[in-house]
Parts: structure tokens; sequence; C-alpha cells
């Protein structure tokens, strides 16, 4: 079975493997809600959900399957969405992959979007993995290419001085968060300060969840990933990776967990990823860095073209 993976937030994954390999455990096939897991927000491709037990607890993970729109190539492409995403963030890159021949499965993560909300669950990138290999049947001996956009785990802000910041009072900044909040986040760190009517379905998409039916499940969820992100470093592996990789960097970007709660004098020293993108780079042992000096954290959004361009390039070699 043959995977290409790609990463971003401390990881969102992007995987490719053999149709045979790839198949999907206990996925319904039945209409779900308009309102399924406290999201209403409309997909691009049908929802399906994967049940499984996690934690002592029935948990449920939505996903979309988009079958290739041309000749397949056999190979299955992964999405996964980082915090401050659902899976239609990808929409794009979907498209482009099963274009080329991909089957293309983009999951919600659990505690995200149109998947379970539990309140007492331990968020850990193992967890996740363990969640997503569960539903794709995928082990990581398989992967033979990884994909890392713009990856928050580039740096470990702990390290460089930024404080701890309990759950609660994370969920706190959780709960308050709205449009005005969102976009304007998402237009100074993703894009540049620069603003486009297109962006704003994702900022939709997100206040809806934190707005909905489940918003308060939501919040929390939101807070446990922002401490496992804080506290779960992995910078520190990524010479261990022997996969081939691409790490696609906007350099731009300057998202940095915690930056907001952290003195002037250690904000100043985080989300240098004109820097950090190199530095990573150098310790993968078979990596390419693509990097796009006037893009922000969100190329795949922000240039699709350009993106989708440099990802295919790559995956063709």
């Amino acid at each position: 079975m043959r995977i290409t993976v790609g990463i971003r937030f401390a990881l969102t994954l992007f995987a490719i493997l053999n149709h045979a390999s790839s198949e999907i455990i206990n996925g319904t096939t039945h209409p779900l809600p308009a309102d399924l897991n406290g999201s209403n927000f409309t997909y691009s491709h049908p929802v399906n959900l994967f049940t499984f037990q996690s934690q002592n607890q029935s948990l449920e993970m939505a996903f979309m399957d988009i079958p290739p729109t041309s000749p397949p190539n056999n190979r299955t492409a992964l999405l996964l969405h980082g915090k401050n995403f659902c899976a239609p963030t990808w929409s794009a890159t979907a498209s482009a992959l099963a274009s080329a021949g991909y089957r293309v499965i983009l999951p919600d993560q659990i505690g995200f979007c149109k998947s379970s909300k539990p309140a007492r669950y331990q968020f850990t990138f193992q967890q996740l993995a363990l969640n997503t290999r569960s539903l794709f049947l995928l082990y990581a001996v398989n992967v033979t290419q990884l994909v890392l956009v713009n990856p928050l785990g580039l740096e470990d802000w702990k390290a460089k001085g930024v404080p701890y910041q309990s759950v609660d009072a994370t969920f706190v900044t959780e709960r308050a968060s709205n449009y005005s909040s969102i976009r304007a986040y998402e237009q100074a760190t993703y894009y540049v300060n620069e603003w486009r009517p297109e962006y704003d379905v994702w900022v939709y998409m997100l206040d809806a969840v934190y707005h909905g039916s489940q918003g308060v499940e939501f919040a929390w969820c939101q807070a446990l990933v922002t401490d496992m992100v804080i506290t779960q470093p992995v910078v520190y592996e990524f010479g261990l990776v022997s996969t081939r990789t691409l790490l696609v960097v906007g350099a731009k970007d300057n998202t940095a967990i915690g930056k907001q709660w952290s003195p002037p004098e250690v904000q100043a020293r985080l989300g240098h990823y004109d820097v950090l993108g190199k530095e990573v780079a150098g310790m993968l042992r078979d990596g390419t860095l693509v990097e796009f000096e006037d893009l922000g954290h969100s190329p795949q959004v922000q240039a699709p073209d350009r993106f989708h361009s440099a990802l295919l390039g790559w995956l063709r070699e």
C-alpha cells in the first residue's frame, strides 16, 4: 500500500494508498441530518459516518469520499484539516487530486465540525492518528510520501517562552469566538492582511459550529486541542522522518499558538516561517522545500493554482 501524506496544524494529513487497502470500515450510506454533531454547514460532497469506540465511549467521525474524475491511478489521497479548519477547506485540492486520478477522502477529526465532540477525551496526536488509522486501515510503515503544508509543529512555543494557559482560560476565549474575531485572525495570519469575498465561506463555516447546537462542546474540544498543540511539540521528531517529504510554506505566515497571551518579547520570537521552513527542511532526511514568499498560512486557499501546481508536480516526480 503506497501512501502520500500531507500535514498541516501540528499535523494536517494528506495520504495516498492503493484502493484495495483503503476500504472504509462501517461508513454509513443512509441520509444524515443537516445539523450533524453541531455543524449545519453544507459540504461539497456527501458526508459519511464512521462509528467506533474510543476512550470508553462511542464516537462518530464524519468524512467525504470523492471518486477520481479521470482515469484512476489506484491511489487514494487522504486530506486532514488543522485547527480552525474543517474538511471542506481542502475542497479545491480534493478536486485537483480527483482530476489527477486520485480517490480523495476528507475526514473531520474528533472534536471538530461534523464529528463527535466528547466532553471527556484525552487529545493527543497519537490518538488522532489511531482514530484515522482505524477508519482507513492505514499503517505508518506504508507511508511513502509526506506533504506538510504550513504545519504549526515547526517550533516549540513553550520552549520559546510562551507561558502556560489553563484549558479553562482557553475555553473562555474559544466561547467568545465570532465572525469578527475569526475573520480578523484569518486575515492577519492566513491571508497576509488581504481579504477577498471568497474567504468569507470559511469564516462562516467555523462560526456556525461555535454558535451551533453543540457550540459549548466544540469550544471545549478546541481548548483541549490548543493545550495538546502547545504541550506536545513535534519539531524534535522531524529528523526521524525518512519518508520522501514535501514541505510547503507560505513565508508570510505568522501563526503561533499562545502568541496572544505572551509578553511582547516572547511574541517577537514566534512565527517566523520564512526561517522555520528552511530550518525544518534541513532536518528532513529526504525533504523538498517549496516556499511561497508572498503567501500566508493557507496557500491552498490564497493561491490554489500555484499550490496545486507545486503539489501535483512533486507527486509526479
